[in-house]
């Protein structure tokens, strides 16, 4: 029996070696953010717009050395905003979003919102010639932000205000026979 010849293999060209290895995601830098409210229930909320894009966004930045979040997130709202007001030391919660920083290189940051009751808004603050500053109803400002769960935050610290404010039944109301179903 004869053996067939085999032509031979051409060799492939040499590529660069694939890598295993997958490159991490950029570590998300911190943001403080203040959630400017006021009204009873929350009835309406304060947004500004971003100077780079001119999209509504709360009054937000960096960490200030020597502040805690909720300093900081209340220095933006008076530097961006032009408002002060009494700032809950806890956050709300938190939401991601990307920065596009001067060089047009992506940041990945984390905010933390920290609500604020309005008690002043001045006349002249810092970057009022910068943005523009409107009041919005909770649900008209949730969907006018571009953040999803930054709309989400809105929605449920308004919906967490409406709560606490809702009367409570007296046990005597609850009780009280004119107030039974008779049979």
């Amino acid at each position: 029996m004869k053996k067939t010849q085999r032509a031979p293999r051409a060799k492939a060209p040499k590529t660069a070696k694939a890598t295993t290895k997958t490159r991490k995601p950029p570590k998300a830098r911190q943001q403080f953010a203040a959630l400017p409210w006021r009204g009873e229930a929350a009835t309406e909320v304060l947004l500004v717009t971003s100077r780079e894009t001119g999209r509504w966004v709360i009054p937000k930045g960096w960490p200030v050395a020597g502040k805690p979040g909720w300093a900081a997130a209340a220095q933006e709202a008076l530097e961006e905003a032009g408002v002060t007001g009494e700032i809950d030391r806890s956050p709300l919660g938190a939401y991601p979003y990307v920065k596009y920083l001067r060089s047009g290189r992506g940041q990945a940051c984390k905010v933390k919102v920290f609500p604020m009751k309005v008690t002043g808004q001045m006349d002249d603050w810092p970057e009022k010639d910068q943005r523009t500053s409107r009041w919005f109803g909770w649900a008209d400002a949730a969907g006018a932000v571009q953040e999803l769960r930054l709309g989400r935050l809105i929605r449920r610290f308004a919906k967490r205000r409406r709560v606490q404010l809702a009367p409570l039944a007296s046990t005597q109301e609850i009780s009280s026979p004119s107030t039974l179903p008779t049979a």
